[in-house]
């Protein structure tokens, strides 16, 4: 794919490590347009249904479901979680590892669980936030407010930046895949069977759970938790926590989310190194869970060519244009407590 030519507020780049990131540009933060929203009204319908039904799932998942339905639930959750960020995210889009055909379709089958379009159009979505990140051509342009990057996008029809640039995005890759054309040709109709009816049916039949408590816990308290969960990333990890390897950009690090999220919360390292199969610099650990099914995935050679980076070309970006916050190659440095790092980043503010 031919470059495309650079503008006032992006430039093309290569990674600190030599690595390319599949023909993506960096690009500074710039404030939102005044361009109208220009409303989605199918989904300004179903986001807030989504959300309703999955506060009266949270209140019978506390209140009322049996035990196993509660773990079916959290499996659930986990496997559809799983499906974005091992699949969806660091195998198709960043294409940070490689995976034989059984991998494939477990994470395939996870993704669509996930009830977050098919794997083509999330691939084509997050390249460009990479590419034009926090900018127009941002599908969830944190610029435009918190409430927009959460969830917002998803009610508007896409800004005619994303339209316009995104015609010129290679997503060649992913669309020459079989397994991929195929569940975004059968999506509505896969959809519906992996995300609704499985989950209510097993806790029926399996044991003898109600069919309230089983559509509205284990299908829409589980979508609307997952949800939630990935949109965060889009959201509290472009606003709040610190920025240890890149100052000038809106991405953040925060181990909470990384918890919450199956290992997506290094939201700073990631921007900075997108091609790290772990989309953190911590490896295999209960903040990244991601990374441990990988790591497994790769131990039975179903997973195989994992890109990382090595600590000097961490170290070296930390010190050139991180924001001081890093505990070894920081300012701070160990002997520093975390309340003198914050009192320090309160101080000399790195963001404006």
């Amino acid at each position: 794919m031919a470059p495309e030519a650079t503008d006032a507020n992006s430039v093309l780049f290569e990674s600190d490590a030599g690595t390319p990131d599949l023909g993506l540009k960096k690009t500074s933060v710039q404030r939102a347009d005044d361009t109208p929203w220009a409303y989605d009204w199918q989904h300004v319908i179903q986001v807030p249904f989504l959300y309703a039904t999955g506060i009266y799932g949270a209140f019978l998942f506390f209140m009322a479901s049996k035990w196993q339905t509660n773990l079916f639930t959290c499996l659930l959750h986990l496997m559809g979680s799983l499906g974005v960020t091992a699949g969806a995210h660091r195998l198709w889009a960043h294409k940070a590892y490689k995976a034989k055909w059984p991998l494939k379709l477990i994470v395939l089958v996870f993704q669509t669980i996930s009830m977050q379009y098919s794997v083509i159009n999330w691939v084509r979505d997050h390249r460009m936030h990479h590419k034009y990140v926090d900018t127009d051509a941002d599908p969830h342009n944190a610029t435009r407010g918190l409430f927009f990057s959460h969830v917002g996008w998803l009610m508007v029809q896409k800004h005619p930046e994303y339209e316009r640039k995104s015609k010129l995005l290679d997503i060649s890759d992913v669309e020459g895949d079989p397994m991929l054309r195929f569940q975004k040709k059968y999506f509505f109709i896969l959809l519906p069977l992996v995300t609704f009816i499985f989950p209510t049916l097993v806790p029926v039949y399996l044991w003898q759970e109600s069919w309230t408590n089983a559509f509205f816990v284990a299908a829409m308290f589980r979508l609307s938790l997952t949800y939630n969960m990935t949109s965060l990333v889009n959201s509290a990890a472009h606003k709040w926590g610190h920025k240890p390897y890149d100052k000038n950009i809106l991405a953040t690090e925060g181990r909470l989310l990384s918890l919450a999220f199956v290992g997506e919360g290094f939201h700073n390292y990631h921007h900075t190194f997108p091609w790290d199969y772990k989309a953190a610099e911590i490896g295999s650990s209960i903040y990244n869970l991601s990374t441990i099914f990988i790591d497994f995935f790769a131990k039975i050679g179903w997973a195989y060519d994992l890109k990382t980076v090595s600590d000097q070309v961490i170290q070296k970006r930390v010190e050139r244009t991180g924001d001081g916050s890093h505990n070894l190659w920081g300012w701070g440095g160990k002997d520093q407590s975390k309340e003198e790092v914050d009192a320090a980043i309160r101080i000399h503010p790195k963001d404006d």
